[in-house]
């Protein structure tokens, strides 16, 4: 099968030293249009995976995603937001990154091209057939990612990856490959542009998805969020007093009492 690398393409702009401010940032604007097209072609892809998650997670598994670079502090963001937006545990959703913590700010040389940290660093937090593994990785080529999903796939767990080229080594080892297919870069190679950002809304969707669908919001509120600043404590009287048709006084005094937005129109009713 062929595989073409379409994310390392030339860019279709040249002589970019030569174009103005307006200009260049007029062409990167065009292109990034170009990609939420890209993710709804992908949308098939998307909802096969987001069923076969949330069957897991209901059934006590976890998300966990694996990826170097750019990709893998996708994945950590996406991860770390979890928590403080739907309430649930911060081993819920994991992300691991090539080279580890260090990794988030400082590129680690050589880390993605490890053909067994991978797997170990699954191992390190327990991973279980009773998970899913989602690997990032905009070429689709990442040792370390590729051959951790190997490892998951020999020992039953459910696999799946978001890519920006099609047929790509990751897509063919993932049992529920996504696709997003954004074409060359304007800045030819750079998958921090286009790339990141089709699999930063696709992350936002499988996420929010899942937990929708886990039960985590009412109506279109986040009623299970952390209250973790006076900005949150302030969302959440104003939801208490939507669905409660209350006093900001009233849905205070509750929400000092229950400390969740959930609970505290539960028992303010």
């Amino acid at each position: 099968m062929t595989f073409t690398k379409t994310t390392e393409q030339d860019s279709n702009y040249n002589n970019l030293e030569e174009m103005s401010i307006n200009d260049i940032l007029t062409h990167i604007n065009n292109e990034d249009k170009t990609v939420p097209f890209a993710v709804e072609r992908a949308l098939p892809q998307i909802e096969t995976f987001v069923k076969q998650l949330t069957l897991k997670l209901k059934n006590g598994g976890r998300l966990i995603y694996i990826g170097a670079g750019t990709s893998g502090r996708l994945g950590i963001l996406d991860a770390s937001e979890c928590p403080p937006t739907f309430g649930v545990s911060h081993n819920l959703i994991i992300g691991i990154i090539a080279g580890g913590d260090t990794a988030i700010r400082k590129a680690v040389e050589n880390a993605e091209d490890s053909k067994n940290q991978g797997w170990e660093d699954l191992k390190n937090i327990k991973i279980s057939d009773k998970d899913v593994v989602l690997g990032i990785a905009a070429s689709g080529t990442t040792p370390y990612v590729i051959s951790a999903l190997k490892k998951c796939n020999a020992n039953n767990i459910i696999t799946s990856c978001i890519t920006c080229n099609q047929d790509s080594p990751l897509s063919l080892t993932a049992k529920y490959p996504i696709e997003v297919i954004v074409g060359p870069e304007f800045l030819t190679g750079s998958s921090r542009m286009k790339a990141g950002t089709a699999q930063k809304l696709v992350l936002n969707m499988i996420t929010t998805t899942a937990m929708i669908q886990l039960g985590k919001v009412k109506g279109n509120k986040m009623v299970d969020m952390q209250l973790s600043n006076d900005k949150l404590f302030i969302r959440g009287i104003k939801m208490i007093m939507e669905e409660l048709n209350t006093s900001e006084e009233k849905a205070k005094k509750l929400l000092h009492k229950y400390k969740n937005v959930r609970e505290s129109i539960k028992y303010g009713r």
